[in-house]
Order: structure tokens, then sequence, then C-alpha cells
């Protein structure tokens, strides 16, 4: 009988080519679990305060949650945890695909990874023991191709690899840590960290088996998630759209609600005609390209597919289809229909290895400052960057992946950046907290403006929103109504399953093709420890304050965290879905904070709050003496 874990860690030394192996304890392990949380405790005991992201102090780890490997269904999700280059604060992404459950496989539950190489280098876990190769001959190489020749090195096609393209390489901060070719733990910057480190790739591969605390109770809350599929009440229409269309087969009625940005968070849905929005969308792709399904590790819904795109303007062999973030960004943001530009730029960022989120924005906010005519022809390399112009955005988007141009270099550094850079721009920067926002629209469910402007990682979708989905469907007078107290309810009920969620190792989907509280039973399945009751809700506040100790510790304050007024309905839209919404951020964060006793200015968790959570001492100890 095990614990769902190995408990077992490593943190390797770049700069020495050494490492050193090391247990958790029962308790850090209870307290924090996996993933976000539990590589944030880490990082908080071993990363010096106020390490830049570059230096050699600064630390980048991967961080498997206890579902992987261990049989859960939708369980395949692990973490990769760093400071940002963004936003210099904390950051987390998570990736699915097959990496995690191998990285379990090398007997190790996380891999933290410090030091800078004297020359590139890739990192081999086998079953346990750690050996430095020498990567100079894969340094400039795409992820494709970099993944295949590690393979033929080892002379194994089933290894784990989590790795970095030319973006990662050359520091940019919209980089991504890729695995499974096309699988990205994108958010943040984290590839650039791994690029300042000369770290091209961690590859793992080992037979070692985390075994749970009782495997009948794991086979029986599985079978749970199978009835509730076949039989639940989304059997009939989330579950079987997400199977066939994946996150994509959203993106028509995102658009068409205003959940979609349309030109950069400016437009409306009807700047799009009825064909162009159609054409982006998985259920008109899938029928030009689609040739088989894409399923991560133990997944029993499949939302992935693989296209193959034989002729067009740009034939693809073989690439991943679109989620909906990149439809989005790609095609309604950009007043376009080209499904074919939105593939071709979909795949260049997963083969350079960018974040297609901050990538896409980047380009929205060059066009947008182009139209209105910020920037000139020569200044965006030359060609006429207008709204729905095809060939234009495919050019711009090869020049960021080549950096072969002045625009194509700076808008490497993110939209902030840019904008500071050319000192101009910045009313179109559509950011929080330092980092391009996502695709769905807090003016259709305001509880993401909290979500995107001051949780630990902001700018993110996946991070609470009190169930953006659920709650975007709220009658008018119930989701605009900023003093109700169900919205601070409904905000802190997100945060304790998203950060369960995210430290245990489920999918996002876990949230439609699972029933409610399975992700607490299959924790005390796996772990022994009850995490169904008050236990669990305290894991899951304690996980974001864990993630929010680490940004105090760097300096942050109220002040730090600003989003774009449009983005929030300041000013109002005078058209389409949101027409005349404002969402008053401020109250909606005022009444979460003080739902969480923390000081409103300062943003520092009382005392009390952090002893009534448990295990944050070290937290206790820096804030309080």
């Amino acid at each position: 009988m095990g614990n769902g874990y190995s408990g077992k860690y490593v943190i390797i030394d770049l700069s020495a080519q050494k490492y050193e192996k090391r247990e958790f304890d029962a308790d850090t392990l209870k307290n924090f679990v996996g993933g976000p949380a539990l590589g944030a405790k880490v990082l908080y005991d071993e990363m010096p305060a106020k390490t830049p992201w570059d230096a050699p102090e600064s630390m980048i780890g991967f961080v498997a949650g206890p579902t992987n490997g261990t049989g859960p269904l939708l369980g395949a999700r692990y973490t990769v945890v760093s400071k940002s280059p963004a936003t210099n604060m904390w950051n987390d992404a998570n990736s699915g695909g097959h990496f995690g459950p191998i990285l379990r496989k090398t007997g190790y539950d996380a891999v933290f990874v410090k030091g800078i190489s004297a020359k590139p280098v890739y990192v081999l876990i086998d079953n346990g023991d750690i050996t430095f190769h020498d990567a100079t001959h894969l340094w400039g190489k795409r992820i494709e191709e970099t993944e295949h020749a590690i393979k033929k090195e080892l002379d194994d096609d089933k290894v784990g690899i989590a790795l970095i393209g030319p973006a990662g390489e050359r520091k940019s901060l919209m980089a991504a840590v890729m695995n499974d070719t096309h699988r990205a733990a994108g958010r943040g910057g984290s590839g650039a960290v791994m690029g300042s480190k000369n770290f091209k790739a961690l590859v793992c591969r080992g037979d070692f088996k985390v075994e749970p605390y009782d495997k009948s109770a794991v086979v029986a809350v599985n079978k749970e998630v199978t009835d509730w599929a076949k039989n639940g009440p989304l059997a009939d229409n989330m579950i079987p759209l997400f199977f066939h269309q994946g996150t994509g087969g959203t993106y028509e009625g995102a658009v068409i609600s205003g959940d979609s940005s349309v030109k950069n968070w400016g437009g409306v849905p009807s700047d799009l005609t009825e064909e162009e929005i159609h054409a982006v969308g998985s259920e008109s792709m899938d029928k030009r390209w689609k040739t088989k399904k894409y399923i991560c590790n133990t997944c029993s819904l499949g939302c992935g597919a693989i296209y193959e795109i034989k002729d067009g303007k740009y034939p693809i062999k073989e690439t991943g289809r679109p989620e909906y973030e990149t439809m989005a960004m790609f095609g309604s943001g950009l007043k376009s229909g080209d499904a074919e530009m939105v593939n071709w730029c979909n795949y260049l960022c997963n083969d350079y290895g960018y974040d297609t989120i901050s990538f896409g924005a980047a380009v929205a906010w060059a066009m947008e400052c182009f139209e209105n005519g910020l920037f000139t022809r020569d200044e965006v390399g030359g060609i006429d960057l207008n709204w729905g112009n095809s060939e234009a955005i495919v050019k711009l988007s090869e020049s960021i992946c080549n950096a072969d141009t002045e625009i194509g270099k700076v808008l490497n550094l993110g939209v902030d950046a840019a904008a500071k850079h050319y000192g101009r721009g910045t009313e179109y920067a559509m950011t929080a907290g330092g980092i391009e926002v996502p695709q769905h629209d807090p003016r259709r469910s305001p509880g993401l403006a909290r979500t995107y402007q001051y949780d630990p990682t902001p700018g993110r979708h996946v991070k609470g929103g009190q169930g953006f989905i659920a709650a975007s469907h709220l009658p008018p007078e119930v989701k605009y109504n900023f003093d109700d107290p169900g919205q601070v309810a409904r905000d802190l009920e997100g945060v304790v399953e998203v950060e369960l969620m995210n430290n245990i190792g489920f999918c996002e989907f876990s949230n439609v093709a699972i029933p409610p509280g399975t992700k607490q039973k299959m924790l005390t399945a796996l772990t022994g420890t009850d995490y169904t009751g008050d236990f669990g809700r305290q894991t899951g506040l304690r996980s974001y304050t864990m993630r929010h100790a680490f940004n105090l510790r760097e300096g942050m304050v109220r002040e730090t965290n600003k989003i774009a007024g449009r983005v929030v309905g300041k000013p109002a839209m005078t058209a389409g879905p949101n027409e005349g919404v404002t969402i008053d951020n401020e109250k909606l964060a005022d009444a979460f904070f003080t739902a969480m006793d923390w000081d409103l200015k300062t943003l520092t968790p009382s005392k009390a709050a952090l002893e009534n959570l448990g295990g944050l001492e070290p937290v206790i100890a820096d804030l309080y003496g």
C-alpha cells in the first residue's frame, strides 16, 4: 500500500552539474499536495527573495500531481513553476499529454533546476539516475526536430521530454515549455527561464510505480466518472461537444455571445460574417483536416485531434488541432475567418515554443496600433497590418518567430514591454498584472476581473473566477450585483476547486467530465488523508495563499497589478452583447480580500488567517517575525 507519492524530489544545479536527492516530509505533502502549491512551497523555501528570474539562483520546477501515473481518469497534468519573466512574480503553468506520468516513473514527484550551464545541456533522468548531456547540436532547433533527435540519441521513442524551442533560447517573455510536440505549459514565460540556463530539455524515463493508498477506491471513483459521462446532466451536451470537437467546439458560440474578443477587445461579433466565424471553429476545420483523435494519458474525454493540411497556402503534414484560445486569438481577435492562417500560426507557436495567448495578443496590439496610425508601414516590417489581413498576420508572426525585424524582436518581449519600448500604444495593451489576458470576457463573466487582475498568476482564465462558465449564464441582476455576498461565496468556492484541481493533477475538463466532489474523493483515495470536508477547503485556500506569499516576498502591493480598462468595460461598449457593461473590479477584489482576511491595501494576510490555514509557518515568520 502506498500513499500516492514516491516522496522524493531532486534539486539539480546546472552550474556545477551536480544534484541533490531529497525526500518530502509527510506534512508537506499533506498540506501542499502537488503541482503549483508544492512548487510554491519549495521555491519559497529554496530560492532567495527577489532573485532575478535569469540569475543562477533562480529555480524552475517540474512538479507532478498525485493523479499522475496512479490511474485516475483525466489526471495527467503536471506543472512548471518559476518566477515569471513577464510579471516578475510567481508563475505556474500546467500541461497535459504524457510527460507528467512519465516524470513519476523516474521515482521522483518533482524536479527542480537552478544554476546556469556553461553550454547548452539536456538532463536525462533514468530510473532515478541523473546524467547531463551536451545539447549544443540541439540549440536552435525547433520542438519537433529536437524531440526526434533526443529520442534517436537515446534509442527510445517512449521517453518524456519537456523542452524549449527557439523562443525559449532567445528568452522571449512569451516562451513556453513544450511536451508531446503540441502540449504547452504556456503562460508566463517559463520557457525563457529554461533558456536563461542554457537548459534545452528535461528527459525522463523509468519503470517506478507509484501506488495509491486505496486502489479499489480509485477504481470505484473512476467508475463514478464514467457513469457521470454517460448518464449525468452534461451527458447530452457539453461532454459530447468536447469529446468530438475539443475546446474549439465552443468558439462559434463564444464569438457570438461576446465571450471571445473581436479586434483586440474593441470590436463586436457583427464585425465578422457568419461564414468567417464558422470557418475557424472545430466543426468546420475537423471536416477539412482531422485525421485522428489525440488523447492525453488516462483521459476519458479525449478532447484533442491531429490535423493534416495537404494543400492550400500553408500545408502541414501533422499538427495538433488549435485550442479555443488559439482560435480566438488568431481568429476573432484579429477579425479573421481564415482557418488556414489560424492553423499555420498555431503550428508556428508550437514548433518554436510560444504561448499562443500572449503571441496572438502581441499581433493584435501591433495591428491596432498600425490601424490607428501609431506605426508606419516601415516600422511593422513593410506590411499592411490591417485587421483580417491573413498574409500580414503570417508575415508578422514569422518575423516574431525568427526575430528577424526590429518589431519581431521587440514583440518577443510581450505587449507591455513592446508598448514601453516604443513609448506608445499603452491604450491598446490588453493586459492584466503585466501579462496578456486570455479569451474569456469579464464583461460577460465578472468574476474573471478579479482573477485576471489579482490571482498570484494574473491573466489566467483557469484560476477561479466564480466558475466563469456557470457565472456567465446568471441573470444580469445577479452577476452584475457587485454588492451581492453570493459573488464572493462563488469566488471562494471557485478558488478552492481550481487550486485542488491543479495541485492534484486533474485536467480543467474535470469541472465538466466528473461529478462534483470527485476531486476530493479521488485525492482521499490516493493519499489516505480525508480531503472531502473542511481540510480539503483549507488545502485549496492554503495553495492560493502560498502562491500569493511568494509575490509578497517579491514586493507586491495592491497597486502592482493593473488591468486594461477596456477589458472590464471602462469605457463601456456602445454595441454588441456586452453593450453598457462596466465591471467594478476593485469592489469584487475588496469583497474577496475581506473574506480571505487580508489587508486591502497591502494584500497581506492576517496572522490569524495564516494560522487558521496551517502549514504556513515560514510565511508567518517572514511577515510577522
